[in-house]
């Protein structure tokens, strides 16, 4: 069972994503927060595998409140559910630790999806954010990806693929390689190039 932290400060938002969780037979949710600051004390407390949380509240806004979270709790995933999809969310966000970012535009499976991959240890994103976080990178970095010093040639393959946003099945697939494979590989790649989640390691192979 995915124990969900919901965090809006919109009751409507909160009630439908509720019904939502409530109708899967895997995702609980324990509890609900109006603002930032309930949030981290619920978070705290309740101890959610998954917090689905707004940015923009009155009080201690959801970036500040992301961060809090995962300085105490860094094995809680925070997936970002919010109405602003620019750089100016989307960075800050990932900088405070969220291993997620998804549009409240977004159909309803795709939430749930985002929740069981993040559960899982997966980065879910929006199509329209991942789109522009990869032409970013395509652009920063057109030329291909210098080796990274220690990697094997397997950890390079998966660190580009991870790069281009791939999820741990995808690589599996294009690689032809399980998927506890794969998740071997990655935490072997975030051990070597010091990467704390799955978005760090992937900004790191777009700047390496």
């Amino acid at each position: 069972m995915i124990r969900v932290l919901l965090v809006d400060d919109q009751h409507l938002i909160r009630a439908g994503l509720r019904m939502l969780c409530d109708a899967q037979t895997d995702i609980e949710v324990v509890g609900e927060a109006d603002n930032g600051r309930d949030a981290i004390l619920l978070a705290a407390r309740l101890i959610p595998d998954v917090v689905v949380m707004d940015l923009r509240m009155p009080g201690v806004d959801g970036i500040t409140a992301t961060s809090r979270i995962l300085a105490d709790r860094p094995a809680t995933r925070v997936v970002v559910l919010t109405t602003f999809g620019d750089d100016d969310h989307l960075y800050p966000a990932l900088t405070a630790g969220a291993c997620g970012f998804l549009l409240k535009d977004a159909p309803p499976a795709d939430l749930l999806d985002g929740v069981r991959r993040a559960a899982a240890g997966d980065s879910p994103f929006s199509q329209e954010v991942l789109r522009r976080l990869v032409q970013r990178a395509v652009h920063a970095r057109a030329e291909t990806p210098r080796p990274v010093e220690g990697l094997t040639a397997r950890e390079q393959d998966v660190l580009n693929l991870v790069a281009e946003g791939f999820s741990n099945t995808e690589i599996a697939e294009r690689l032809h390689i399980g998927v506890t494979t794969v998740k071997t590989h990655i935490t072997s790649l975030m051990t070597k190039t010091g990467s704390p989640n799955r978005v760090r390691l992937a900004l790191f192979a777009r700047d390496a």
